[in-house]
């Protein structure tokens, strides 16, 4: 009976990264989505209990006579804060930061190294004559900038890319991944982070300086209003804790984009104490993140996958890293290489090992083919078990 054609699958359903899609791929999360969910929470939580508080000092105006048209500008403006805040973080989390597709193979080798560098030692296991510089010098605005080969994407990432270790892909304008978005900020979305920080720390200083309000028009007095007031009291120390800290990334990207900086860069190349590269002026820089057209994504998650793509091993694997002596079982037809998830040479699975006889040469035991040398080159080894003499033979 004939097998039934298997059902091609999407780019989203094959990709190597960490990423987890919803929604038939239109939607791309990091693999920490979870900590999104506690995100929303955390500012859903205070910015409700703030809109219930104020609700209620607007009834309790209406039965005392006084005007109520203070305190609902300020419940529409909290809710619209509100909703504005997890609209710029969904907006964040859920889609492509900028991920740079994935090669299928090596590029192609434009000097010789013998350096011993973990990406030259993998891609020799796949072509053995291959060798890739670990770095490459690129002109940007004039100067020189060293670009990086990725082991796991095979490629050399473009200026400003870097490989995310928890999403596992590389990013292009690559700033940092964020544990509370969940997400890798780059090209794509670093806007919409920066509002969403920017948001959070007004809605921070909105609902801090309105909940002193509650407690300051209170006849009684600030202390006693404050024992009977446990809501604002709650809402007073959360949101002193949270500016702070919302504040303080809102500054500091602030600086960051007036300087054309990401935090990768900042923290690593220090361009507060050489030149940048990528600076244009403050003016230019800042129109580069917030009035510049977003690019459109290099991947179409939503496509239907090539067949290269399915075979695409991960380079970062180290249990896929042979011996000298699997190499030998391979090339010698004692061992399936596929088993293992490495998949040979075209040129290699191609040749017939079944025709090919070991054989002796005297007492030394010595093995002996008399064919055309392969172009790759495997390492012996010399092995002291006893070997059963045979007739010597001569294979064509």
């Amino acid at each position: 009976m004939a097998e039934r054609e298997q059902k091609p699958k999407r780019l989203y359903q094959v990709w190597k990264g960490s990423n987890r899609f919803f929604c038939a791929g239109r939607l791309i999360f990091g693999p920490d989505v979870s900590s999104l969910i506690f995100t929303i929470i955390l500012i859903g939580g205070p910015a409700l209990a703030f809109c219930v508080k104020v609700y209620h000092t607007i009834n309790v105006n209406k039965k005392d006579d006084r005007d109520t048209n203070y305190w609902y500008f300020v419940l529409l403006v909290a809710a619209l804060l509100a909703c504005l805040d997890i609209l710029f973080l969904l907006l964040t989390a859920s889609r492509d930061p900028g991920i740079i597709p994935r090669n299928t193979k090596p590029p192609e080798s434009e000097e010789a190294f013998d350096m011993n560098t973990p990406s030259m030692e993998w891609i020799n296991d796949r072509t053995p004559h291959l060798r890739l510089p670990k770095t490459k010098e690129v002109i940007v605005n004039g100067q020189t900038v060293n670009v990086k080969y990725c082991d796991t994407c095979m490629l050399y990432r473009a200026p400003r890319a870097s490989h995310c270790s928890i999403c596992n892909n590389c990013v292009q304008k690559f700033d940092h991944h964020c544990p509370w978005v969940g997400q890798c900020i780059g090209l794509r979305n670093y806007r919409f982070f920066y509002m969403f920080i920017s948001t959070s720390t007004i809605l921070c200083l909105f609902v801090f300086g309105f909940s002193w309000v509650h407690i300051a028009q209170n006849k009684e007095g600030v202390l006693k209003a404050m024992q009977k007031d446990i809501v604002s009291d709650v809402l007073i120390v959360y949101c002193f804790i949270t500016v702070w800290f919302v504040g303080g990334l809102t500054v500091f990207h602030l600086y960051l984009i007036c300087t054309n900086q990401t935090t990768y860069e900042n923290f690593r190349y220090r361009y507060d104490k050489k030149q940048n590269p990528y600076h244009k002026g403050i003016r230019r820089n800042l129109a580069e993140v917030f009035l510049s057209k977003i690019p459109p994504s290099l991947n179409d998650f939503r496509a239907f996958a090539c067949e290269d793509e399915n075979m695409v091993t991960e380079a970062t694997d180290m249990d896929h890293v042979l011996t000298s002596k699997e190499k030998i079982d391979i090339v010698m037809g004692n061992k399936f290489p596929e088993s293992n998830g490495i998949s040979l040479p075209e040129i290699l699975q191609n040749l017939h090992y079944d025709e090919l006889e070991g054989n002796s040469k005297g007492k030394e035991g010595i093995l002996e083919y008399d064919i055309q040398p392969s172009p790759f080159v495997f390492e012996t080894e010399r092995r002291d078990e006893e070997i059963i003499p045979h007739d010597t033979k001569t294979i064509h």
